[in-house]
């Protein structure tokens, strides 16, 4: 994770122009990422950044933060701006707590603000005679930086990224811990210009839904590499696509991005076909020539070579279709009865039966850590239940795609993975595959699959990890998180295969779009043990739960509502709202949710014990004038809800 503010090349302020990369290039070994490439980002763009795995997205994130070297070319940032990096694997100093780490920009509001909270927790344990007027010093500087706003929002983000333990050391935590503490720290920043790579990567559903809608609510300017169908589709407003060395832009989000490549392939290939045909009728004159003749057209023999390249060029292809036929599968399948599980005091499973159906396709959804790949692991028993019963049928072979993946001996090639396994694949009742074969039907083409494992990105080991699974033949596939850090393509061929899949799916998934395109009904951990099962995709489950707490709250407000007093006008009674009486009821709605928050901020500030006397009343006394300000728009929006 970087954060950084620099100098550098003074673009026309009519422009506002963040970012300009220019002619860039750069290439490993004989393997060439892009050549030539330019493109710019201004103020206010929020930029989806796609690309194959292994294209060069990460790449050029690293040239354009100086982390990296082009082969040629030239990229920089706009004077005066400030730049904040959330790296795809984020390192921070050892020893530092995870509230140091946050704070530890160097901007006023966050230097003041830190310098506060130090003095206040000294204060806290020793007093000293020159803190009380320190403190009074800090304090008027917080007023006058708003510093107390930026607090509230620090409390905020790490609410909604379920960060608890703030006095924690960075270095104790998970990589997923680690990932959302570097989030956190780049929205608290408050950056010009935000550059992220894979944000998503361990974040639960409702983390995700947060971050999508902050981002798309902010005026900031953003360019992310993601996966995330939804997520691009809801933020961004233009797409940037890595393709074969070069970079093509879209002004639009990702259902435009989608509709415009198709319109770019089927253009370029009616152009390499039209190239190919003149190709032909050119090598028959390039062969008639004498070769002594020094008359030739040179100017025609260059358009030769430059038509030869045109005719040859591949356009962007996907993954290979995978059409596999699952094992034979008896009708006893799958049952689960009466399970359970806890970790010390705390329980995961409780009281979970299912009886698994033919060819059923599943999700599974909740936050972390409430038990989600514990359930896989009972199934598959690689873990034993505390209590409760398994009955697996006599012909099920699981197939088990898991977080952490194999441990694959970097300096193995890739086919060498694949023949340690089996040196050739069935795929069918009468037909097979060599390794080679299998590979190059994954899309790892025949010249690349003697790299070593080390050459391969992230996302390309996920996708050679997934084809030892699949190669096993299994009927009951369980998947867990099998998305991340693959690239868009291999998803698109990944949910094809699994829609066709002759067998039984069970999918941990926080990809939204994926679980939408797959399964039939979704397993809901609810925390302290509790599974739900609701029949239908995560959308309809997210739309469903909406209107429940829409009702509930109404409901709620109604209970407190006064009763209405008596009338003596015998006009015609109310119906509806008028126009302006409907764009209140909606602004009241914002407001009131917002008060709630402020309120509860206060209210955790007050039971902080962190407050100098002065604050504690200031403190005071504005949470009494918004509990009058919340009882009176409280009783509006009540009074126009009769009506809405």
């Amino acid at each position: 994770m970087l954060s950084l503010s620099r100098k550098c090349i003074n673009f026309a302020e009519k422009t506002m122009n963040y970012f300009q990369a220019e002619n860039l290039s750069k290439s490993y070994a004989e393997k060439l990422l892009f050549q030539d490439i330019s493109f710019g980002i201004e103020k206010g763009q929020k930029v989806g950044f796609i690309a194959k795995n292994g294209a060069g997205k990460t790449t050029l994130l690293n040239i354009m933060m100086q982390k990296d070297i082009a082969d040629s070319g030239h990229c920089n940032f706009r004077n005066d701006i400030t730049v904040a990096y959330l790296d795809q694997n984020p390192e921070f100093a050892r020893g530092a707590s995870v509230l140091e780490t946050i704070l530890k920009d160097n901007s006023p509001a966050i230097a003041t603000l830190r310098e506060y909270r130090r003095l206040a927790s000294q204060q806290e344990k020793s007093a000293q005679p020159d803190d009380v007027a320190k403190l009074e010093k800090l304090i008027n500087k917080m007023d006058q930086l708003q510093a107390w706003d930026l607090e509230i929002k620090i409390n905020q983000i790490l609410t909604q990224l379920k960060i608890e333990d703030i006095h924690q050391p960075v270095h104790q935590l998970s990589g997923g811990q680690v990932k959302r503490v570097a989030l956190a720290k780049i929205l608290i920043e408050d950056a010009d210009f935000i550059i992220m790579d894979e944000p998503t990567n361990h974040l639960d559903l409702d983390m995700i839904e947060w971050l999508e809608e902050y981002l798309a609510r902010q005026n900031l300017t953003l360019l992310v590499v993601t996966h995330d169908r939804y997520f691009l589709d809801n933020v961004c407003n233009e797409i940037l696509e890595l393709d074969q060395g070069s970079v093509y832009r879209y002004k639009g989000n990702y259902a435009y991005f989608l509709e415009k490549k198709q319109e770019r392939e089927a253009t370029m290939l009616a152009e390499t076909e039209k190239a190919r045909n003149l190709l032909r009728k050119e090598t028959e004159w390039m062969r008639r020539q004498p070769k002594a003749r020094t008359t030739k057209s040179k100017a025609r023999t260059d358009a030769y070579y430059q038509l030869k390249d045109k005719a040859v060029q591949t356009h962007s292809e996907t993954p290979g279709e995978i059409r596999m036929q699952a094992a034979r599968m008896g009708k006893k399948i799958l049952e689960l009865e009466d399970i359970q599980k806890k970790f010390d005091q705390k329980t995961v499973i409780e009281d979970f039966s299912y009886i698994f159906k033919k060819n059923e396709k599943a999700g599974i959804v909740g936050m972390n850590g409430t038990g989600k790949t514990t359930l896989l692991n009972i199934i598959t028993q690689k873990l034993p239940p505390d209590k409760g019963k398994i009955t697996t049928g006599e012909t099920v072979r699981f197939g088990y795609f898991t977080q952490e993946g194999i441990k694959v001996d970097d300096n193995k090639k890739v086919i060498e993975v694949i023949k340690d396994i089996a040196e050739n694949i069935t795929i069918g009742k009468s037909s097979s595959l060599t390794a080679a074969q299998f590979l190059h039907h994954f899309n790892f083409p025949f010249h690349a699959q003697n790299d070593f494992v080390s050459k391969l990105s992230g996302g390309e080991k996920r996708r050679l990890y997934l084809l030892t699974v699949l190669m096993k033949n299994p009927n009951f596939l369980i998947l867990d998180e099998p998305t991340n850090d693959l690239d868009i393509a291999t998803l698109n061929v990944l949910e094809d295969f699994l829609r066709n899949f002759p067998g039984c799916l069970l999918v941990v998934s926080h990809d939204r779009y994926f679980l939408d395109n797959l399964v039939d009904h979704i397993f809901v951990f609810e925390g302290e043990g509790k599974i739900k099962d609701f029949p239908g995709n995560y959308t309809e489950y997210q739309q469903k739960k909406s209107k429940e707490k829409q009702q509930e709250k109404k409901e709620e407000k109604q209970k407190k509502a006064p009763a209405p007093s008596k009338s003596s006008d015998t006009s015609k009674p109310k119906t509806k709202l008028t126009f302006k009486e409907r764009k209140e009821f909606e602004s009241l709605e914002y407001e009131l949710e917002k008060m709630e928050q402020h309120k509860k901020q206060i209210l955790e500030d007050l039971n902080s014990g962190n407050l100098s006397p002065e604050k504690l009343r200031e403190k005071s006394d504005l949470y009494s004038q918004l509990e009058k300000q919340l009882e009176e728009k409280e009783n509006r929006w009540l009074e126009l809800s009769q009506w809405a």
